[in-house]
């Protein structure tokens, strides 16, 4: 698969039609336990551009499957496997996935966006996180300052 026809991250935010992937679900369960890599793969990739977590957790498994399963479809694997770590905010396998795939093509302009985007991510999460740490410390603060002052009078 060419790096062209891999869509770019904002890609994934639109779903598919609920039709379009249930004709990829139907192909799937119609192959059954001989479903072949690329029917897998299609449906897995329709799950990924779910909106739902749980379609999504289905698609990182099914492409989890095929990584392990067939080489050959590891590097565009790599890349979805990444975009569904990333849509679930776990940021951490999604920058790991990315990145191996960056160490193969370090000029894949979709991979290089997706790492921009799980970079400002991690940056806007980790500030919200300090300032939810800040203000839970402010009040904890404030309430052991309330209680010795208490216990002082």
């Amino acid at each position: 698969m060419a790096t062209d026809s891999i869509p770019f991250a904002s890609d994934a935010e639109t779903p598919l039609p609920a039709e379009s992937l249930e004709v990829l679900r139907k192909q799937y369960m119609r192959e059954g336990e001989y479903a072949t890599i690329q029917t897998k793969f299609n449906y897995a990739w329709g799950l990924i551009k779910c909106k739902r977590t749980i379609d999504i957790e289905k698609g990182v498994r099914l492409l989890t499957e095929i990584y392990q399963q067939a080489p050959e479809r590891r590097r565009e694997c790599l890349y979805y496997l990444a975009l569904g770590h990333y849509k679930m905010s776990n940021y951490i396998e999604a920058k790991k996935f990315n990145q191996q795939l960056l160490v193969h093509e370090p000029k894949n302009s979709q991979a290089i966006e997706l790492n921009k985007l799980i970079d400002e991510k991690v940056s806007r999460e980790g500030v919200i996180g300090l300032a939810i740490v800040g203000s839970i410390a402010a009040v904890g603060a404030m309430v052991v300052a309330s209680l010795v002052r208490k216990s002082s009078k």
